[in-house]
């Protein structure tokens, strides 16, 4: 052999234990130190408190939603997010931009008219962003939302459920007291954080909810179903799974009783029959239902694109779908998380077999404990569960008697 082919005979060598130790250095960082064998490395994620916790929730399959209609049926599990609901989002987005436009000072205070979990959210994010939150709401709603607000260190105040064309409405309560604090104390010593007219709810599901969707899914997916009670999540995510498919994702309204939403998307008019003079028992409607369904256009509704449709979903059937859930796939899921899957079971059955459906668990049945998951409370307003292991044969035979509620809105 002359010496220029050996010179060409060492570097192939050469070149071969190369790509041989980075084959084998690869493996060894893949195997990791106790010889266990993993497809890749598991990257670190680091978030910065609390806030960095917020967001990026699984996309969870629910099983027996997909076995019985024959779609993917998937469902984003906010309950994962460290305040419990989808709205952590959502306070975390309003708070910093009240911040960043100094329409709230640091150490002021962030005042708030809600059911429940958004007065959470405010209440677990306040002191990571440096100020102090008070919470108005309705005395008629699970007791335990109140008891956590109170547990996070923010002050709650709990009022008797009045229209709210009342001044002692829990959200007019919230905006007047801000109010009182900034005619006090100056500019930006306090913040209505106003969720329903505030569009950074809004924000909040087109920059974060929604390209999570869309990236989870791998940009395969035909339609998104939620109940909307600002409209924000409903609004935000349709808005950026419309843009980003070039109108190709079908988005949907779920709606419970006594809400005037389903008749605004079909018939273009904010009214339910439960609102006719004579009819309404309670306020805001007649169900057991917290979280979603109103009757008036907000803000963050009105930045809802075009639904293709929408669904009526009964006290019943969310009932219905709450216990199914718990019992067949182990997700133990609040009220409007429950009316949002029953909306989903209901498009998978209009668009037909192998179709991918997205919604929202917009949080876990612990905060409703003494209502929605209470069964001497559903005898009070006449609700049953069905046996168990027959709750979902309930829902697909309800559909046929509904069939007629079910419809697409008008071009």
């Amino acid at each position: 052999m002359s010496r220029q082919q050996h010179g060409v005979t060492c570097l192939v060598f050469a070149a071969a234990a190369a790509v041989l130790y980075i084959r084998l250095r690869r493996a060894a960082q893949t195997r990791g130190e106790d010889g266990s064998s993993e497809s890749e490395p598991v990257p670190r994620c680091i978030g910065d408190g609390v806030l960095g916790a917020i967001g990026n929730t699984p996309l969870v399959r629910i099983a027996s939603l997909s076995a019985a209609t024959g779609c993917e049926v998937y469902a984003k599990a906010e309950f994962c997010n460290p305040g419990g609901s989808v709205k952590d989002r959502v306070a975390v987005r309003m708070l910093r931009d009240a911040l960043d436009s100094g329409a709230l000072r640091a150490g002021g205070l962030v005042t708030e008219g809600t059911a429940g979990s958004t007065g959470i959210s405010l209440a677990l994010v306040a002191p990571a962003l440096g100020v102090r939150c008070h919470i108005v709401m309705p005395d008629d709603v699970a007791s335990e939302k109140s008891a956590t607000i109170s547990a996070l260190g923010a002050s709650v105040q709990r009022v008797r459920p009045v229209s709210i064309t009342h001044p002692e409405h829990f959200v007019n309560v919230a905006r007047r007291l801000a109010a009182e604090e900034c005619s006090a104390h100056g500019h930006g010593a306090a913040f209505f954080a106003d969720q329903f007219e505030n569009t950074s709810n809004y924000k909040a599901h087109v920059d974060t909810t929604g390209p999570e969707i869309w990236r989870q899914t791998g940009g395969k997916v035909h339609a998104f179903v939620a109940g909307a009670g600002t409209g924000g999540t409903l609004a935000g995510v349709a808005s950026y799974l419309k843009r980003v498919s070039g109108a190709k994702v079908a988005c949907y309204l779920a709606d419970p009783p006594g809400s005037g939403l389903y008749n605004a998307v079909m018939r273009g008019v904010f009214y339910d029959s439960v609102e006719a003079e004579g009819k309404r028992l309670r306020h805001p409607a007649d169900t057991i239902v917290e979280g979603v369904g109103i009757n008036r256009r907000t803000a963050n509704w009105a930045l809802c694109p075009q639904l293709q449709g929408a669904f009526r979903v009964t006290d019943a059937e969310a009932v219905a779908m709450a216990r199914h859930l718990r019992h067949a796939d182990g997700l133990w899921v609040g009220s409007s998380a429950a009316v949002n899957c029953v909306g989903a079971l209901r498009v998978a059955q209009a668009l037909g077999k192998g179709h991918t459906i997205v919604t929202v668990l917009c949080d876990g049945g612990s905060r409703h404990v003494s209502r929605f998951w209470d069964d001497a409370v559903l005898q009070q307003h006449g609700l049953q569960p069905p046996p168990r292991g027959t709750e979902l044969d309930s829902l697909l035979t309800h559909r046929a008697v509904t069939q007629g509620e079910v419809g697409r809105a008008p071009n």
